[in-house]
């Protein structure tokens, strides 16, 4: 087939595909012009192409600047331990909600765990900031148990807990149901062999569930490497507060704040911008990983 009967027999679906193209190219793409500002002393009278250029200076006041260096650091401590409690806890609860056997109670609690993941993390920080206070349920719940009240909110390690937790609580539900359905592919003959050999629940989960969920469980971890940089914004902007800036800070609300709210367009710049070449390297890396040892491919 010649490339001029090509289009003629897909232009249809090309024209489909024309919108979300040029939404692409209009807000993902041209705006990309702007990492230009982080190499220069950026005016936003004299705009992008009038200001003084200046190098490398905002990268090397970023990299002796205490303050980034501990951003930086924040985000990644904060990062992996969302990535890897986040693959561990779907990855246990999926087993054991697959071995429950009255369905009812099985689609009542996946729909349960399944919930949270809808809710915007704006009503989830009110709610949350509401139940974690000094007086709030929670602490009023451990002073009736004869414990200590803890300071959730204003406590930079336990604020560090708290990110790491609610996350978790808030997107394992989605987790479980990608290794469900990977469960559900299971070839059943597998478990007769095994009923054949004399195993028990407990031997068929080591010996046949967990070796045929592996490979998702490798794609999913190796793919949310990528995302080591990003330890969730949103989250973070609606539950922190200048009392845990030390420990939760992370580097979404320290480019908002210099950026937007200091003005220091050009710093916020440079910042934002190592983040996302360091990103595109942990894609990049990540895809070939998962390639290599789960054979996934997009293209």
């Amino acid at each position: 087939m010649t490339l001029k009967q090509y289009i003629y027999k897909t232009w249809p679906l090309h024209l489909f595909l024309l919108p979300s193209v040029l939404l692409l190219i209009v807000y993902n793409y041209i705006p990309m012009a702007g990492f230009l500002i982080g190499f220069q002393d950026f005016k936003p009278w004299l705009g992008i192409f009038h200001s003084p250029f200046v190098g490398l200076k905002h990268f090397e006041f970023m990299f002796n600047d205490p303050k980034a260096i501990q951003v930086i650091w924040n985000t990644l401590f904060i990062a992996v331990f969302k990535i890897v409690v986040g693959s561990v806890v779907p990855f246990v609860f999926s087993l054991l909600l697959n071995e429950v056997r009255v369905m009812l109670f099985k689609r009542a609690i996946q729909s349960l765990i399944y919930l949270p993941h809808f809710l915007n993390w704006v009503i989830l920080g009110g709610i949350l900031t509401d139940l974690l206070a000094t007086n709030g349920l929670i602490n009023q719940m451990l002073e009736a148990l004869g414990l200590n009240r803890i300071f959730f909110l204003g406590s930079g390690e336990w604020f560090r807990f708290t990110l790491v937790t609610s996350d978790v609580w808030k997107e394992f539900g989605f987790g479980t149901i990608i290794y469900m359905a990977a469960m559900t592919g299971i070839n059943p003959s597998l478990y007769e062999a095994a009923d054949i050999d004399g195993a028990n629940n407990f031997k068929k989960a080591i010996h046949v569930t967990i070796p045929s969920v592996i490979p998702i469980a490798i794609v999913i971890t190796t793919l949310s490497l990528g995302n080591v940089l990003n330890a969730g914004f949103d989250q973070v902007y609606n539950m922190y507060n200048p009392l845990v800036y030390e420990k939760g800070d992370i580097i979404d609300t320290y480019v908002y704040r210099v950026g937007l709210l200091q003005g220091s367009f050009s710093l916020a710049t440079a910042v934002g911008f190592f983040k996302s070449v360091i990103g595109f390297i942990l894609i990049a890396t990540t895809y070939r990983l998962a390639s290599k040892y789960a054979n996934y491919r997009i293209f």
